[in-house]
């Protein structure tokens, strides 16, 4: 298909409270084309899993989706009856959350819950949805799955869980992936493997990949564009080469600072990582104009009284006052 298979356009995610609204995603716009990984990433807080949550229509009462359009495929999927929701979840979005044991029924073999998924979402016999689970094991790695197939979760390793899950997420083809930190419970060496499976997914079978994590050295290796959000908005966004490499948002600038660089030998000088001051604010204290102006090393006076948009500099986009006119 041409133009992209996901659309989010000015998302707002609120949670009602006795002493007012909280909003905790504030007015997110991003896209992902077909066999596309987009990260996203920031600190905890940021927004990132309510965003995804919201995509497949998971948010927790009472949160609610306040303002804003979601499309799949073209199609409008924000606001349908939680039937029609259903049908779409699993069908044609799938998701892998980031502890394996929460989307895993610890009474039901792995095969058991496989060929339900399957046959809940398409039409096929039972005999023909076993021999696609095993097929499902198999393409992500699970060794001898004919022997697994009627195992237990609590009989596979972490590693091997998340695989089944994985698993489980493409059971019935979806087009989109919403990927919730799906390698932080896991070790170095697997998550290579979790990550190195989601790229064969998306370049094999051309699935959507939106990839919400806190880890940049995940995103580097994975994503094809990354957007970094912070205090529910997208502060940047673009190719990820570009976002880690040259970053354009002084927040961006400042979680690529602070991660250690690789190859400093005994002879070379060693600095200083760079440190954000301050914190995150809290949703009911989130500051006028840029979200970031406590915290930033160049704001100036506008930064304090107006909201940036996100504003193209090259191939990137920053909600920066500091490119209001070009970069």
């Amino acid at each position: 298909m041409s133009g992209p298979l996901l659309e989010v356009k000015d998302l707002r995610v609120e949670f009602p409270t006795r002493r007012g609204t909280l909003v905790a995603v504030d007015g997110a716009s991003l896209a992902i084309a077909p066999g596309e990984i987009l990260g996203v990433v920031g600190e905890s807080g940021a927004g990132k899993s309510l965003t995804g949550m919201a995509i497949i229509g998971l948010l927790e009462p009472p949160g609610r989706i306040a303002a804003g359009e979601i499309r799949l495929a073209g199609e409008r999927i924000d606001g349908l009856p939680y039937e029609q929701m259903r049908r779409i979840r699993g069908r044609r979005i799938g998701a892998i959350f980031q502890d394996p044991l929460t989307s895993l029924n610890p009474l039901f073999t792995v095969g058991e819950q496989l060929t339900e998924t399957i046959l809940a979402h398409l039409e096929v016999t039972p005999a023909a949805a076993r021999t696609r689970a095993l097929a499902l094991l198999a393409e992500v790695g699970i060794p001898a799955p004919q022997a697994r197939i009627d195992h237990y979760p609590h009989q596979f390793s972490g590693g091997m869980r998340q695989r089944v899950v994985v698993a489980l997420a493409l059971c019935a083809e979806p087009r989109l992936i919403i990927a919730d930190e799906p390698t932080t419970a896991l070790d170095v060496s697997i998550q290579a493997q979790i990550i190195a499976l989601l790229r064969r997914l998306a370049r094999e079978h051309g699935t959507a990949v939106m990839l919400i994590t806190h880890d940049m050295g995940v995103i580097a290796e994975t994503a094809d564009r990354v957007a970094v959000m912070y205090a529910g908005r997208i502060a940047e966004i673009g190719p990820v080469r570009e976002v880690i490499h040259a970053p354009r948002h002084p927040y961006t600038a400042g979680l690529m600072g602070s991660i250690p660089k690789v190859g400093r030998g005994a002879g070379k000088k060693r600095g200083r990582l760079v440190q954000i001051e301050g914190a995150m604010p809290r949703l009911n204290a989130i500051p006028p104009g840029c979200a970031f102006n406590p915290r930033c090393p160049q704001r100036f006076a506008r930064c304090a009284a107006e909201r940036p948009e996100l504003i193209a500099v090259g191939t990137t986009a920053a909600a920066c006052w500091l490119y209001a006119d070009g970069p």
